[in-house]
């Protein structure tokens, strides 16, 4: 005879501690000081979504779709070309299909020194697979970019930010060096699973600093766009700047088929300009971001 099932208010302290305990922020890993004593580290990310993010629901709206390919056709060319005229790297996280589908994309980005990074096999929801699922998607995936790119990715963001309870495990099975989903600090922080440390660093994210909540649009849907440029442009600005008085990182998530208009993209030209203002920022990769805090944290 199976037991009933409790409400949350009925828990047993155990049980609700064993839930929160899963995956937790350990030590804060704020290096004691940037390369070339810079005040604080910019990690600018893009998630190349493309078509994945109608592909995942099973949908085949023609007209989605090509908004995916856009991202592909005009997004990534013109955040690449922006990023070159100022000599800035980023971290481009792709989903396999997304690789599979522009191939040439993903060796473009690596050879001009950005970083490709996993974001699921179509975009799936973690939080939904069977553990034997997610373990083969992220495996199949990490092997199809190194494939396709000839550099094996070190880092990954889950797509949507969707983390389960086996995405942990399943990254230090792997031997990633960190993750970028998770949003319990600023800082860098070590990844502790089930009370201990996992040796996966946690390069946090936050949607205040995500293009998509401002600007995502769904016609089927309530999604509609709701800020303009300029406001979004302010609430990065105020974060890069909130990070430089700090000497903090300051990292800012975008999609290629979102910042990648032309009402849109200037927010990325004026917050390089910006931080290249305040006068002492180094631009890094996640990647390289995490192996120097790994290295000189306090």
């Amino acid at each position: 005879m199976s037991e009933p099932l409790l409400e949350p208010w009925q828990w047993p302290e155990p049980h609700w501690r064993k839930i929160v305990n899963q995956v937790r922020a350990g030590r804060r890993l704020r290096p004691t000081h940037w390369p070339d004593n810079a005040r604080c580290a910019v990690a600018l990310s893009f998630d190349s979504d493309h078509e994945t993010n109608e592909l995942r629901d099973g949908g085949k709206s023609i007209g989605r779709l090509s908004w995916g390919q856009y991202g592909s056709r005009v997004g990534v060319p013109r955040i690449a070309e922006l990023l070159r005229r100022y000599q800035v790297p980023a971290s481009f996280y792709v989903p396999a299909v997304t690789a599979l589908l522009y191939p040439d994309e993903q060796r473009q980005l690596i050879a001009d020194g950005h970083e490709i990074g996993i974001h699921g096999w179509i975009h799936e929801l973690n939080s939904v697979l069977p553990h034997e699922a997610e373990r083969d998607l992220m495996l199949r995936a990490a092997d199809t970019l190194a494939q396709i790119t000839g550099t094996r990715p070190v880092g990954m963001r889950t797509p949507s930010w969707d983390f389960s309870a086996h995405t942990l495990a399943i990254a230090k099975e792997m031997g990633l060096l960190y993750d970028s989903s998770l949003v319990a600090d600023e800082d860098c922080y070590e990844l502790l699973l089930d009370g201990a440390p996992s040796g996966v660093i946690e390069l946090p994210v936050e949607w205040v600093r995500d293009d998509a909540v401002y600007f995502w649009m769904h016609r089927g849907q309530s999604f509609r766009p709701y800020t303009p440029p300029s406001a979004v442009f302010e609430i990065f600005q105020r974060e890069l700047d909130a990070a430089y008085d700090e000497g903090g990182l300051f990292q800012l998530t975008m999609h290629p088929h979102i910042i990648g208009y032309r009402s849109r993209i200037w927010i990325l030209e004026e917050l390089i300009r910006r931080a290249r203002a305040l006068g002492s920022v180094w631009f890094a990769t996640h990647a390289q971001v995490v192996r120097w805090v790994s290295e000189h944290a306090s």
